[in-house]
């Protein structure tokens, strides 16, 4: 998705500002660590490694909270692949993006039986948009914090933006506060204060670019925000659709879950309202054969 991008892109490009707001510490030194160091168990992309002296800051920014497996059950994983591998310290954060009316967002912990594994959850809708606006690298972040007046605060950060001194940054910077803009506003407010020709010149644009030309998915600016919304919606139904399912019917079979990836958008929504009624796996099955029979 184009918000795992982002937040990825700022952390590697500014991880000395990530570690500041995120440890409220000035760190001598932080150094970005490649993900493919670690076999990680669901999605790379998602992944922000930093390492601050001896302790590794694990970050993960979510745009919402529904996953398979669950968010605790992941933390638990990723934070003994990262002690297993550098023995140290390991501080995890996650960041919800957008907000929700979810009691997910306020879970903070993995538990089951006596096994108990804690983390830090920051709500980025309950931040004090000042925080970001005093750093230039953090301010696509304030477009997400809280407010009353959405277009008060894209004004106040837009005109932040245009502050910034260097082309290049300021190019980067506005591309990124408008791809985090358009979770939670308006899309013609986003488009008119940080779109047109600055973004297409910025370093964050090429690298998505690159990113989609080694992907071999290189298309025009429009198509590709065409197709980054639809994936982004269809991301998000799956991911729902599997932890409803996943807590109905409990763990599915390899080849069932690869079916549902299979669906559609408009599917994944039909399929989300026909859950209700299943009271078990072969219900499932008998849905999925009608829409295209295995």
């Amino acid at each position: 998705m184009k918000t795992d991008n982002v937040c990825k892109y700022l952390a590697e490009q500014y991880p000395e500002s990530m570690a500041r707001w995120l440890l409220n510490e000035s760190p001598s030194s932080v150094k970005v660590l490649k993900t493919e160091l670690i076999q990680e168990p669901v999605r790379a992309d998602a992944i922000i490694l930093l390492q601050i002296g001896n302790k590794i800051l694990h970050v993960e920014f979510q745009t919402l909270p529904y996953s398979n497996p669950p968010l605790p059950y992941r933390m638990l994983q990723y934070w003994v692949l990262l002690y297993g591998k550098y023995w140290c310290q390991v501080e995890q954060i996650v960041v919800f993006l957008k907000e929700i009316k979810s009691p997910l967002v306020d879970e903070s912990e993995f538990r089951y039986g006596k096994t108990r594994h804690s983390y830090r959850v920051i709500r980025l809708w309950e931040q004090d948009p000042a925080t970001f606006m005093a750093d230039p690298a953090l301010l696509p972040f304030a477009t997400l914090a809280r407010n009353e007046e959405s277009g008060e605060l894209l004004q106040q950060v837009a005109s932040e933006v245009a502050k910034i001194e260097e082309p290049q940054q300021r190019g980067t910077i506005t591309t990124c506060a408008g791809v985090l803009a358009g979770l939670m506003h308006n899309e013609n407010l986003v488009r008119q204060l940080f779109g047109g020709q600055i973004m297409e010149e910025s370093s964050f644009y090429q690298y998505i670019l690159k990113k989609g030309a080694s992907q071999g998915e290189q298309v025009g600016l429009e198509k590709g925000r065409q197709q980054g919304r639809q994936q982004g919606r269809q991301q998000e139904a799956m991911s729902l659709i599997m932890s409803l399912l996943d807590h109905k019917l409990g763990e599915l079979a390899p080849n069932l879950s690869e079916r549902i990836g299979d669906l559609s958008t408009q599917k994944l929504e039909e399929l989300g309202k026909a859950l209700l009624d299943f009271a078990g796996v072969e219900d499932l099955v008998a849905w999925l054969n009608e829409q295209a029979p295995a």
